[in-house]
């Protein structure tokens, strides 16, 4: 291939400056003389940072707070101040401003090129006309993007996605929330929360949060109906109209009165027509892959697969490379920065001739030992496989579960209510998977995703002392039931 004149050179080319992108970047280059640019149509910084992870839990936060504060006895809790808890949402997202992670990228001796990129071919990519070439590799780093379902009128009705959601500017009174998953139920506690009349859940199964365990399920299900959550399962969007569509901007309702005629097998006359004042969708996510120009290097349009090494397959040449969503191994924030360091980590050792025999030039805890908060009320926490998903491995399972109640839990709040499961490889004595439900529980994982990962023994978790009187003192309840 003849490589234009006009060519820019580096040593990694990035596409796609998000949490992933930026940790590929870094490792790629890390202690080298090597060379690299990121490259952004958007802000740096990504989904995570402004429409996503950051502002999310910046709204979830308050709520969560002053819940736990009006479970303590003695102190007096009024309510949230909507417009401080929006400023403070902002001040996360840096009014998306982006200048300070285009700062880190130039003290890293990342070059930040702003603009569409796609490949064009081996080792190429096409900024809007400008050329570069990557003398050892691409990283595609796109993340994904909201799916709309094909419904009549949804599209027209102009829908809030998960990027109005979390950048609201106004709460709507009224709010139907398409979708049963993790965006949804988080949605619609921060809506809740920040004095939404009306929330409507339309859910097509029969329980939110469908791969979690069903103890977790319906726990965050009376969690939300305790909020005032109507949640109706069994139910879709059959056709949406709405009166004086505008696109307002993001966070802004979008128009006049929304009305939402739904269907499913439980779905009475009389109650197959919601008026709201927004919809948003949160049916799932694609991955933002149009236009990216994979046919030039042989590759279908979609999910992009990859090896343990993040390697693209069906790529010869070993200089392709897929981290974060966009390869649709694990949809998560902090497993596309984890492929991201390993990711780097293996353009280093390849750039230098190093062979890839040490651990950490694999993902392999993207197979079975992956941990996720989900930040409802309660909160869930989970890491690695669910006792279904074990059995349906082939393992030989045995679970232990407890409430948790424990001094620890009891301090934290007056009116804790806690759940927690483990799920045991009884051959090997070991932890496959947990799941916790509760407040704040997202601060108990790590410790389960340490065994799950080490595969430590029971036998050797015994020797692991929960400090008393600490939340965490409900491990020892769990050994206890498993030793009972």
């Amino acid at each position: 291939m003849t490589v234009p004149s006009f060519t820019t050179e580096y040593d990694v080319i990035v596409i796609g400056g998000g949490p992933a992108g930026e940790n590929a970047a870094a490792y790629a280059i890390a202690n080298s003389g090597r060379t690299a640019a990121i490259v952004e149509r958007e802000l740096v910084g990504g989904e995570c940072s402004y429409w996503a992870c950051m502002p999310s839990k910046a709204l979830l936060r308050p709520g969560h707070v002053l819940s736990g504060a009006k479970a303590m006895a003695g102190i007096t809790a009024d309510g949230l101040d909507i417009k401080a808890v929006l400023r403070r949402r902002d001040s996360f997202t840096d009014n998306h401003d982006d200048s300070s992670q285009v700062q880190w990228a130039t003290d890293n001796r990342i070059d930040v090129i702003r603009g569409a990129g796609r490949l064009a071919g081996v080792r190429l990519v096409e900024v809007d006309g400008r050329m570069l070439r990557a003398r050892h590799a691409v990283v595609l780093a796109t993340g994904t993007h909201a799916n709309i379902p094909d419904v009549p009128g949804l599209r027209d009705a102009l829908p809030w996605t998960s990027r109005d959601a979390t950048n609201l500017h106004e709460v709507p009174r009224r709010v139907v929330i398409v979708g049963g998953g993790v965006v949804a139920c988080e949605a619609a506690t921060w809506l809740a929360a920040l004095g939404a009349e009306e929330v409507t859940m339309l859910v097509r199964g029969n329980a939110v949060l469908g791969k979690s365990e069903p103890f977790a399920r319906e726990r965050v299900t009376a969690g939300l109906a305790e909020a005032g959550v109507r949640i109706r399962f069994a139910t879709a969007a059959a056709r949406v109209e709405r009166t004086d569509p505008k696109d307002t901007g993001k966070g802004h309702v979008h128009g006049g009165p929304v009305i939402v005629e739904v269907r499913g097998d439980r779905v009475e006359p009389n109650d197959a027509r919601i008026e709201a004042d927004e919809i948003i969708v949160a049916a799932g996510r694609g991955p933002a892959t149009s236009g990216l120009g994979l046919d030039t290097v042989g590759l279908p349009e979609g999910t992009v697969e990859v090896d343990d090494q993040l390697t693209a397959r069906g790529v010869d040449g070993d200089w392709l490379y897929a981290v974060g969503d966009v390869n649709g191994r694990a949809e998560l924030t902090h497993m596309g920065k984890y492929q991201a360091r390993v990711c780097g980590d293996v353009i280093a050792a390849r750039a230098e001739g190093h062979p890839l025999s040490q651990g950490r030039f694999a993902a392999t805890a993207d197979h079975g030992q992956v941990p996720q908060v989900v930040f409802t009320a309660p909160e869930v926490a989970s890491v690695g496989l669910t006792e279904a998903a074990a059995r349906a491995a082939g393992y030989s399972v045995r679970t232990v579960e407890v409430d948790i109640a424990v001094a620890g839990s009891s301090l934290a709040r007056d009116d804790y209510c806690g759940h927690a499961k483990l799920v045991l490889d009884a051959a090997a004595d070991t932890v496959l998977g947990a799941t916790f439900v509760g407040p704040e529980v997202g601060e108990q994982i790590h410790a389960a995703t340490v065994a799950v990962v080490g595969r430590v023994p029971l036998a050797t978790l015994w020797h692991a002392v929960p400090a008393y009187p600490a939340v965490s003192e409900f491990w020892l309840r769990l050994l206890e039931a498993h030793r009972a």
